[in-house]
């Protein structure tokens, strides 16, 4: 069968912008089941209570944004991402939110500086979200456990090993490294579906630490044979993990 011009679609995909954490370009033929809880909701909770507030790899700003009617008379942000950092400075700087680029630890903070941090699916370290907390501070974060999509990575041939789940150590740290007392704690295995090929080419160019080098001629045979899997009616579905986590610092 001739693939030519799927592989040119592929192609364009593969070179179609993306910017800030915004899938929006493949809405409708990417989707994630739900999760069993609303981090954004959880945060707007928070959010009124407080004097201020870092978020912890905004990546664009653009869920902060959403946020804005109950932000705090103090926000920070932290992004490492260069392209995402120029990003979050041009939306969130005529707004007041200081933009810090940092994506080491220590976070670049003193200690005891926020009443509550939040973070969205960015690495942290439990002591140092404790050095920065201030007493009675809130921790709120939703993460991407490390076995997140290990089926897709064995579909393009990436050697996935055997490790504990990124829930369990979060877990294991904050209550070993920190004198944190953990408030609410949940893990969530889920499903991503691709309805198409081309969708699937443009999330991987969008998060390359997936399958390192990715590209369509790099990887077109893995490509193909995921085409065949929808050519015979089977869907591209992948497993994904999400945890999230709640702690109070005394």
């Amino acid at each position: 069968m001739d693939h030519s011009a799927l592989i040119s679609f592929w192609k364009e995909e593969e070179r179609a912008p993306f910017q800030g954490w915004d899938f929006s370009h493949v809405h409708g033929r990417f989707f994630e089941s739900d999760l069993p809880w609303d981090y954004l909701a959880l945060a707007r909770e928070l959010l009124p209570h407080v004097q201020n507030v870092l978020d912890v790899g905004t990546g664009g700003g653009e869920r902060l944004l959403t946020l804005r009617d109950v932000w705090p008379p103090s926000v920070t942000v932290t992004e490492g991402w260069p392209p995402n950092v120029a990003v979050a400075s041009a939306c969130l700087t005529p707004f007041g939110v200081r933009v810090v680029a940092a994506r080491q630890h220590p976070l670049p903070f003193a200690p005891n500086s926020f009443a509550l941090i939040i973070n969205r699916h960015t690495g942290f370290r439990s002591w140092d979200v404790a050095r920065i907390m201030r007493s009675g501070g809130l921790f709120l974060t939703q993460q991407v456990d490390a076995l997140w999509g290990w089926d897709l990575q064995v579909a393009f041939g990436v050697a996935v090993a055997e490790r504990p789940s990124s829930y369990e150590l979060a877990l294991h740290y904050l209550q070993t490294e920190t004198n944190l007392i953990v408030e609410q704690a949940a893990e969530n295995k889920g499903t991503m579906t691709f309805t198409d090929v081309g969708a699937l080419v443009y999330y991987l160019k969008a998060i390359p630490w997936m399958v390192p080098g990715f590209t369509v001629e790099t990887h077109l045979p893995y490509l193909l044979a995921l085409q065949e899997k929808l050519d015979r009616d089977e869907k591209l579905q992948f497993e994904t993990r999400q945890y999230l986590l709640k702690a109070r610092k005394p």
